[in-house]
């Protein structure tokens, strides 16, 4: 048989043996939450603001 006759005949042997790939998995909107699951806030962190110092200023030498 040539290869194209082999490639048309595969679709009845997958169909009579099953195939070895998987299911195809959903596609969409998410399932959301569960329910009765319990939902939690955010951990919120304290807030660090840098203080900017402003530059020293030399002494003037008198002369």
């Amino acid at each position: 048989m040539t290869p194209g006759r082999v490639a048309q005949a595969m679709g009845g042997v997958f169909a009579v043996i099953g195939t070895p790939a998987q299911p195809p998995k959903p596609r969409g909107k998410s399932p959301g939450w569960e329910a009765g699951k319990k939902r939690h806030r955010k951990n919120r962190c304290p807030i660090v603001k840098k203080v900017v110092t402003p530059p020293r200023k030399e002494r003037s030498v008198a002369v």
